[in-house]
């Protein structure tokens, strides 16, 4: 099964190498990491997307919280929370099938943020099916290049949650 776990940790030199140091020491399979500021300088948001088949959430967590500049960690998973993925997809699309490319991607709430001759860059943001999907129906057009962020996460509510 797969956890969402939100950390906020100080910014520090080697925070992410110790970070992937302890995932890599306890053998915690990462589908994918993502780091980013918050709203408080010197404080860093990191989203987890975890393999815990062979540990269990719960103990990836503490783990984290074993590490010194971990402030707090939340498991996100079974708690109302907002999740979203960004990815740039560049596809083949002759200009004569721009319109009908446009009109495919429109569906997803998707857009074009660059045009070359040969080829529409392709941005969409939402929760990964939405992702998987356009990145599904894209592919027979020809997927050059893709880039995804990973997800990030934050629990729903009106102020930030307490452990």
């Amino acid at each position: 099964m797969k956890h969402t776990l939100v950390a906020r940790v100080e910014d520090q030199p080697g925070v992410l190498v110790r970070v992937a140091g302890l995932f890599r020491r306890r053998a915690v399979n990462l589908d994918s990491l993502t780091v980013g500021g918050t709203e408080t300088p010197g404080i860093s948001r990191m989203t987890f997307v975890v393999d815990t088949a062979r540990v269990p959430s719960r103990l990836v967590a503490a783990n984290l919280l074993k590490l010194e500049p971990v402030l707090d960690v939340k498991d996100v998973t079974n708690v109302p929370a907002v999740a979203r993925e960004l990815a740039l997809i560049r596809v083949r699309c002759p200009e004569p099938e721009r319109a009908q490319v446009a009109g495919l991607i429109d569906i997803f709430r998707a857009r074009i943020v660059d045009v070359a001759p040969d080829s529409v860059m392709v941005e969409i943001t939402g929760d990964v099916e939405k992702v998987d999907g356009l990145v599904e129906l894209l592919r027979p057009r020809g997927i050059l290049e893709m880039v995804r962020t990973g997800r990030v996460a934050l629990p729903r509510g009106s102020a930030p949650q307490e452990n």
